[in-house]
């Protein structure tokens, strides 16, 4: 028989050691003001870590066309609108353009800024640009003269996500090594300051390079941030608390698109983004440090202040009983050595594990690069792509929160393919939709990215269920770094747009149906206890009662 307290509330099995999560769930309560204010003082950092994604707006596409020194025209600073223009560059789909005009006809035959006669060319045939004039200046593109080069432009993108691959064992070394706060200072300090420094790039090479610095010594920002409001809320409440984190990066997006709209061009568009993320030396006397790192690291006296300044805030109370325990919680032992040739003869012995290990990171691969690519994508909806970005980044909020409610109530697995198979009938119907009909190829477009939210919050929780705890840190990371190969190449999907304009929203819509698919192939995990052992991994599905949570 459970044992129970006097409030109520069960009583801790005295033969079970006591962790911090026993300790947060019977004594300093497991979602109080303490946990509250640590929500609100990350709030900045995670909405600066979502300005890493302005390169949508200070790399993109501008329109441009080719100068026509014929008729007057010696460099870029000309009216990309010249009345007589079609007499000189044919026509496309999107206006005239962009890397081709006719040929001169030769001779001593020139027209002026004022006219310029279509006898000057030759219409049955066209020419590269030799220069370009550009429809307005709020972009590299302009800048450093990009014209007609759509993959070097790209080229943005792809290394600010490659650089947030780096930072993942960067971050991971100093936050471990010297603490979570100074992990979470130093991230958004450097992603403060090169992003200052980027505004004043004289060359196209220096703002790449700074780009990939920034990321790379600045992308931990979200990681240490999401630790602070994560780690000392009660197990009850951590699902909801991860949703209100991505939520808040989410608004952090809606508000770099509301700057990037009302401040142009764009170097006071970083200058204005990036200057208030140096407040954060104000968090080195705010922010406490990791109660679980400062145990790890044998802190006790440190440790012990912060406990109890966390049960004086949620005015609730914890033991000197349940301190002691944790101070002397037992360690668990080190098996470095042993652990990697386990792992990999673990996968190699079991078909089941093998199969999860092949399957999880084209989940992981499929949500973040449809994720981004719709956000990336969303600047082509129309000729505000300010109001497009932005409404692709609200939609996920509710994605966030219904994939909470859903979860425990349907299951994960009809969660996740529903979420995966919606987005690309939804990225399918935006293909064929004409262009006429924008609001509801608007709608659709909406509807893709709600899903795949959905889809990016529970990713986290049903890969975690599907591994034994003896591997699960190890196999998660693995996944989530495999996924970061979407995040790279999302910033190319665009310049497909060339050779059709579907293609992005078809390869999202193939790796959604895929990624569909593999989910089904694997087991229900709701109502389950998380497995301790591969027995118990690969068990999972097999028996309804096995595990089930008491």
């Amino acid at each position: 028989m459970t044992n129970v307290r006097a409030d109520g509330k069960p009583a801790a099995d005295p033969d079970k050691p006591v962790d911090l999560d026993d300790v947060l769930a019977n004594e300093l309560g497991q979602f109080g003001y303490f946990q509250l204010r640590n929500i609100i003082l990350v709030i900045i950092p995670i909405m600066m870590s979502s300005f890493m994604s302005e390169y949508v707006f200070s790399a993109a596409a501008i329109p441009h066309r080719c100068q026509i020194p014929e008729c007057g025209e010696e460099n870029m600073f000309q009216e990309y609108n010249q009345n007589w223009i079609s007499n000189a560059a044919p026509k496309t789909g999107y206006g005239v353009s962009y890397c081709t005009r006719y040929a001169p006809q030769g001779g001593n035959m020139y027209g002026s800024l004022e006219y310029c006669p279509a006898n000057l060319f030759n219409m049955n045939k066209t020419i590269a640009c030799e220069g370009y004039v550009y429809a307005n200046n709020n972009s590299v593109v302009y800048d450093f003269d990009l014209g007609c080069q759509d993959w070097l432009r790209a080229l943005a993108g792809t290394l600010n996500s490659a650089g947030i691959l780096l930072a993942m064992p960067i971050t991971g070394y100093v936050s471990d090594r010297y603490g979570r706060k100074l992990a979470l200072v130093v991230s958004v300090f450097n992603l403060s300051l090169f992003g200052l420094i980027r505004a004043f790039s004289t060359n196209y090479l220096m703002y790449l390079i700074l780009q990939i610095v920034q990321t790379t010594l600045g992308a931990g920002t979200f990681s240490s941030a999401y630790i602070f409001a994560a780690e000392l809320v009660g197990p009850k409440y951590r699902v909801a608390v991860s949703a209100t984190l991505s939520s808040i990066f989410a608004l952090g997006e809606v508000i770099l698109g509301t700057i990037a709209w009302l401040v142009q061009p764009w170097r006071y568009m970083l200058i204005a983004l990036h200057v208030p993320g140096f407040l954060v030396i104000l968090y080195c006397g705010v922010l406490s440090e990791s109660v679980r790192w400062l145990l790890s690291k044998k802190k006790y006296d440190e440790a012990r202040k912060i406990l109890e300044n966390v049960a004086r805030i949620n005015k609730t109370r914890i033991s000197n009983k349940s301190i002691e325990a944790l101070i002397n919680m037992p360690q668990q032992p080190i098996l470095e050595k042993e652990g990697k040739p386990n792992l990999f003869r673990a996968i190699i012995s079991s078909p089941t594990l093998l199969r999860r290990v092949l399957t999880t990171p084209v989940w992981w691969i499929t949500t973040i690069f449809v994720y981004y690519g719709l956000s990336i994508n969303s600047a082509h909806l129309s000729e505000t792509m300010y109001l497009n970005f932005i409404l692709t980044c609200i939609i996920e909020i509710p994605g966030f929160y219904t994939a909470v409610l859903v979860m425990d109530r349907t299951g994960r697995k009809l969660t996740l393919s529903s979420g995966f198979f919606f987005s690309a009938v939804c990225n399918i119907a935006f293909v064929f939709i004409p262009y006429n009909l924008s609001i509801i190829r608007l709608v659709f477009f909406l509807l893709g990215k709600f899903s795949i939210s959905m889809v990016m919050t529970s990713l986290y929780l049903y890969t975690s269920e599907l591994y034994p705890t003896e591997y699960r840190h190890s196999l998660l990371a693995f996944s989530s770094m495999i996924g970061r190969i979407g995040a790279i190449t999302a910033p190319l999907t665009p310049v497909l747009m060339s050779y059709w304009h579907g293609t992005p929203c078809m390869m999202f819509a193939t790796m959604g149906v895929l990624s569909g698919l593999l989910v089904l192939s694997q087991p229900e995990t709701l109502g389950t206890k998380m497995p301790d052992t591969l027995a118990e991994a690969e068990a999972l599905g097999r028996t309804v009662d096995l595990g089930r949570a008491s």
